[in-house]
């Protein structure tokens, strides 16, 4: 027979969550990680979108369709959406890398995981802007 769990136990979370854990930034890139993947949806229906306003155009049925959407890409506002979107990209891809190291069995130390974190991190963001840097540089991009 079990031994009945006694008062103070029965109150206790069975998980951790936020309340118990004290942050550190594997936890941040993890949630960091599931949030950029969900971001990526919208990237995914914002190139839908493009390639629906290409085919509108293209097909004659609306042939204003690519000029609205570049108008509102070529916004401030939709550079900015294109921007967060990149970004998270570059941090899900950094993330994505640090989760294969993990997958073949190294970084498990917590200063190891603690600097692939950092690395997945600061790589994400040094990705986006050296990325955003050519675009401006080359002219793609002009505000």
């Amino acid at each position: 027979m079990s031994k009945p769990r006694s008062t103070e136990a029965a109150y206790r979370p069975l998980s951790p969550h936020l309340q118990v854990w004290k942050f550190h930034i594997t936890m941040f890139t993890s949630i960091l990680h599931r949030a950029t993947g969900i971001a990526s949806v919208v990237g995914a229906v914002m190139v839908a979108a493009w390639l629906l306003a290409i085919g509108l155009t293209a097909s004659g049925y609306c042939p204003e369709a690519y000029t609205l959407f570049l108008s509102f890409a070529a916004s401030p506002v939709g550079l900015f959406v294109w921007f967060g979107l990149t970004l998270a990209g570059f941090i899900h891809l950094t993330g994505g890398l640090r989760h294969l190291i993990w997958d073949m069995g190294l970084g498990f130390k917590i200063s190891s995981a603690n600097a692939l974190a950092w690395w997945s991190l600061l790589g994400g963001i040094a990705l986006t802007l050296a990325f955003w840097a050519v675009l401006f540089a080359t002219g793609k991009v002009v505000l």
